[in-house]
């Protein structure tokens, strides 16, 4: 029986964890800000561009002092694995009940009766927060890579 659900198993090396992380990290940021950026312009915020400067400052804090954290716990894990692993590794599982939430979360804020203009600053925040520590992902699979040849 453990044959059949190794066969099935979806198995991973570690620079695929990697790029799985990075890629899943930027895809969300990017999502992120591009609804954010689609509510300023519907809205023809006056000081749009305030807006956006308040996000970025958020998210150099939360990048900071939040995401990097994470991000420096996600790679203590998956850089010392040997072999192959399920493909759903990149994150531990704790992980993926703390993306339910603020899944939920993001959900009530876009239909909460919070001005879109306002929620774009968090939006902001935390999209270009997860770019920017996906680049920490990123230079690690670059230097798996290296190592490799």
């Amino acid at each position: 029986m453990d044959r059949r659900i190794a066969k099935i198993k979806p198995a991973a090396t570690k620079e695929v964890l990697l790029f799985l992380a990075a890629f899943m990290w930027v895809g969300v940021g990017a999502m992120l800000l591009c609804l954010s950026f689609i509510w300023l312009k519907a809205f023809h915020v006056h000081g749009s561009l305030l807006y956006c400067a308040i996000g970025v400052a958020v998210a150099l804090l939360v990048h900071h002092f939040g995401f990097l954290k994470i991000v420096d716990k996600n790679l203590g894990r998956i850089l010392p694995m040997e072999g192959r692993r399920c493909i759903f590794a990149f994150m531990p599982w704790k992980s993926y009940v703390i993306v339910a939430v603020m899944v939920a979360m993001g959900i009530l804020l876009r239909h909460s009766p919070i001005p879109k203009p306002y929620l774009s600053i968090l939006y902001i925040g935390i999209g270009l927060a997860l770019i920017l520590s996906s680049i920490r992902y990123l230079r690690a699979l670059i230097s798996q890579i290296r190592c490799r040849k």
